[in-house]
């Protein structure tokens, strides 16, 4: 059933378990952060009100931290903390810092000086005005802070799952690859209402009296602490090797959907972006991952492709995809286009990316060097018959291809060109091309067959095993239900494919998926 079949609500109460597992992790994610945060910020606002002269200096720093985009946040992170739950945490609660420190510093400054001098007065010392007068009185504020900082964890959480922490954003970033609304939906709205549901709850709070209400006062970190172990009730699920698939791949038929249906497999992977993926296997911080069979990590990294012996990854031959409006305003462009049909063989595509991905060579380099060596680098044009807007996914080799085909229109046509790069999943990409938002971006035939036109499984089932079925299946649809054109494959396929490290693939005996799922089974 496709998702334009389903209503959302169906496809959540099919997915519960799952909902219910990414839920409960979310929740965890966000309080084991918080009540760090709170250690942290709460003693040092206290700690800054006695010492004015720091004040500023730390409000200015837990205020930089702040502005650090979550992504990056999480990227400095995995260098020194790996994958996973650490570094999410950390970020958490770097985000969090600010409100608590920020509203405890003003809440106790805000107590009237004359309270605290009748306090005094009265022989009390300054642990005691402390303890029973500043804090009492400047709770509220604090609790707003605290508040603050839920929200926004709540927020940031769902970045998680790209470093394999788990979370709602397993669902919204998987949605997002996979054109799936429902499945977005189905992260974003318990993540919204989590952020509503908690806000409500510590904005009543804010309202009790804790000079007089001391069991709440007693009881609120044990709350927090048994919120915060949330996260580690899924983990139970796990399995005896370690399994990490990007969110694509989870909700795809030719991905894990695939793998439980027709090899029976079910590894109870984690999610993850293929940004990391490949360096946690090499890592081995993961077993098994999902990959491209293109990809130059895997010669970086010494994996291998696990064969497919039941040929659930149909072809994902690569070709650009342009609209018909474009080909007719712009009508160089496609003999431009075509230069690269059949020039990229797999094994040729593999080099290239490990050039980006390995060595870290810009994709503009490696484009040029490429179009000299096969005699189709020109010097460009200034061209000024139109602009060609080029799009591409998050990932190097639609970097590369962008690129080759940017130096390709301006050197063989009078077409300018503007890049939209990094567009994110399939969903993204393709929403852009079809709202008239780029003229063209470089697909597959797998993904433009299952994750686009969606048909039946007997369709499917009867394309996967050809080539050139699959090929002309998507142009056409493509044609008749968008208006976009299918040009010439460029040569390589990169399907997806399961992997591991050579030589643990080697000790355990396994070379196909069927292999890996007889281990599983003989070691849970």
């Amino acid at each position: 059933m496709n998702e334009h079949q389903q209503t959302l609500w169906e496809f959540m109460r099919q997915q519960s378990d799952k909902l219910l597992m990414q839920t409960l992790q979310h929740i965890g994610l966000t309080f084991i952060s918080l009540i760090i945060a709170v250690v942290i910020g709460l003693p040092l606002g206290i700690w800054i009100t006695r010492k004015k002269y720091f004040s500023g200096i730390v409000l200015g720093t837990a205020g930089v931290l702040q502005t650090i985009p979550s992504i990056a946040l999480l990227g400095f992170m995995i260098p020194l903390l790996g994958i996973g739950i650490k570094p999410a945490i950390v970020a958490l609660l770097l985000y969090a810092l600010l409100p608590i420190i920020r509203n405890t510093y003003t809440g106790i400054t805000g107590v009237d000086v004359a309270v605290k001098e009748a306090a005094l007065a009265m022989g009390m010392n300054k642990w005691q005005i402390l303890f029973k007068v500043e804090l009492p009185l400047a709770m509220p504020v604090i609790l707003a802070g605290i508040r603050t900082a839920t929200v926004i964890n709540v927020g940031v959480a769902t970045l998680a799952s790209y470093i394999a922490a788990g979370g709602l954003g397993e669902f919204i970033f998987g949605g997002i690859s996979l054109n799936n609304t429902n499945m977005i939906l189905a992260g974003a709205i318990p993540a919204a209402l989590l952020a509503i549901l908690f806000d409500f709850l510590l904005s009543r709070l804010q309202y009790f009296n804790f000079r007089k209400i001391k069991t709440a006062t007693a009881t609120l970190p044990l709350l927090l602490i048994i919120l915060a172990s949330f996260y580690f009730i899924p983990s139970a699920y796990g399995g005896k090797l370690k399994a990490g698939f990007t969110p694509e791949f989870m909700g795809r038929q030719d991905g894990n959907l695939g793998l439980e249906s027709k090899y029976g497999l079910k590894v109870h992977p984690i999610v993850i972006s293929d940004a990391v993926m490949y360096e946690a296997a090499y890592e081995r911080q993961l077993d098994v991952i999902s990959g491209y069979s293109t990809d130059g990590r895997l010669k970086a990294y010494d994996l291998i492709v696990l064969d497919d012996d039941k040929k659930i990854f149909p072809p994902y031959y690569a070709a650009p995809i342009v609209r018909q409006d474009a080909l007719k305003r712009l009508p160089e462009l496609e003999n431009a286009l075509n230069l690269l049909s059949g020039k990229i063989t797999d094994s040729i595509m593999s080099d290239l990316n490990y050039r980006t991905d390995y060595l870290h060579q810009s994709p503009e380099r490696v484009a040029e060097d490429f179009l000299k060596s096969h005699r189709l680098l020109k010097p460009l044009r200034n061209g000024s018959n139109g602009t060609v807007r080029i799009g591409s996914k998050i990932f190097g080799e639609q970097y590369i291809l962008a690129s080759m085909y940017t130096m390709l229109i301006k050197g063989y046509t009078d077409y300018d060109v503007t890049t939209k790069t990094g567009l994110g999943g399939t969903k993204i990409c393709f929403d852009a091309l079809n709202n008239n938002q780029i003229d063209l971006y470089p697909e597959y035939t797998g993904t433009g067959l299952l994750a686009i036109l969606q048909p039946p499984s007997k369709a499917i089932d009867s394309l996967i095993a050809d080539n050139n079925k699959t090929y002309n299946y998507v142009a056409s649809e493509f044609g008749k239900k968008y208006g976009i054109k299918w040009l010439k494959p460029i040569g390589f396929n990169n399907a997806y494919a399961l992997m591991m490290r050579e030589k643990q693939a080697k000790q355990l005996n396994i070379k196909t998926i069927s292999d890996l799922k007889r281990y599983l089974e003989s070691n849970p």
